[in-house]
């Protein structure tokens, strides 16, 4: 039985105003990772979320990761699960 895929949410969706976000970058290329947390929000029944993007990125994609995601992601790093990439 094929499954359905679920898109993943983006910051329009969720209207999120990403100028009203404190983001932190990982490095100062084009390339930097820039990171940024939404507060929870109970009223309409999301956990905080997690945005990333790449800074030089012309088409300003911006990817969302719930709570659940962004810690599994860090735990593989702290495990080194993505040391071979580096």
């Amino acid at each position: 039985m094929p499954t359905t895929r679920v898109p993943k949410p983006t910051p329009a969706s969720l209207a999120i105003d990403l100028s009203g976000l404190t983001w932190r970058r990982s490095g100062d290329g084009p390339g930097a990772i820039e990171v940024a947390m939404t507060r929870p929000d109970p009223a309409a029944g999301r956990s905080r979320l997690v945005l990333m993007r790449v800074r030089g990125d012309p088409s300003g994609r911006v990817l969302v990761y719930d709570q659940h995601e962004w810690e599994c992601f860090l735990a593989g790093v702290r495990s080194g699960e993505f040391d071979l990439l580096a």
